[in-house]
């Protein structure tokens, strides 16, 4: 057994363990040992693990484990954390940064003491409006990958009752988040890899946003990626002009924004709240 050190950070309440390679440079993480310290009974506690390591040609690199030890997708909260710590461990000398997490290069900028832009690559995927069958009734979807794969829902056009047409009286704080999002995250039209859902309500140009991640398999209070989906699926399909304000289930503001132009979605950035809450070590 071994002591390890690390940083519980939130992206406006997603919240993440980092180690850093530096100080934990014997740190073997596997699945296991990433949903343990995960757990938020017999663990730490939080949505997700990142690794920061030195990197020759990078300020820094970034690996993402999602609390249930799977990786290989893309975290802009995480992301947006990473910066934060890269920035305050001395690895960045300006307030812009270039990074990799998970193989892919991507960039940052420190915006102030709390405030963190991340700059996504171009999404893929985009397919509107289409129909997907869950909770007994067929409900209008669109989906888009934004570096993870994500569908999103407006509440309105969800039934309380599938037998009743007028039934869509769910409101942000009533919506069965958890129930429809495994049930849309595990639907067989998404297999194998399933996908993350996020459930929306536009008012005066601010979106709401509940989600519930994979990997994590259960709502979060925020998602980076989900909310830059919701951004864009909002902007093609209800003209909300970037840049495009969201509120998650934290309460915080987040901000994306970008240009669009023959078609192409570019210049995406998500911007809001970073804070560091405690630093500790764990034997494992």
């Amino acid at each position: 057994m071994s002591q390890f050190f690390f940083t519980k950070m939130s992206g406006a309440g997603n919240d993440f363990i980092i180690f850093d390679k530096k100080s934990n440079p014997e740190l073997n993480l596997n699945p296991q040992i990433i949903t343990n310290i995960c757990h938020r009974r017999f663990g730490i506690g939080a949505d997700g693990v990142i690794l920061i390591d030195d990197s020759n040609d990078y300020d820094f690199e970034m690996t993402y484990y999602n609390a249930d030890g799977s990786t290989g997708s893309l975290c802009a909260n995480g992301a947006r954390c990473s910066l934060l710590y890269a920035k305050k461990t001395n690895r960045i000398g300006s307030n812009l940064a270039r990074f990799k997490s998970n193989g892919i290069e991507y960039s940052g900028e420190i915006i102030d003491e709390e405030i963190v832009r991340f700059y996504l690559n171009s999404p893929e995927g985009l397919k509107t409006r289409f129909k997907i069958k869950a909770a007994d009734q067929l409900i209008t979807a669109s989906f888009i990958n934004t570096g993870s794969p994500h569908i999103v829902i407006k509440i309105a056009d969800v039934l309380r009752d599938p037998k009743n047409p007028c039934s869509n009286t769910f409101s942000m704080d009533d919506f069965p988040v958890f129930e429809l999002g495994k049930e849309i995250r595990y639907s067989k039209d998404f297999l194998p890899s399933g996908t993350n859902v996020n459930f929306i309500e536009i008012s005066d140009d601010v979106i709401k946003i509940r989600s519930y991640e994979r990997g994590v398999e259960n709502e979060t209070l925020a998602c980076g990626t989900g909310s830059v989906a919701a951004a864009i699926i909002s902007y093609i399909n209800d003209k909300i002009q970037p840049p495009v304000k969201l509120i998650p289930k934290s309460g915080d503001l987040l901000v994306v924004d970008f240009k669009f132009d023959n078609n192409q979605i570019m210049d995406l950035s998500l911007t809001g709240p970073v804070k560091i809450i405690f630093n500790g070590d764990i034997t494992i």
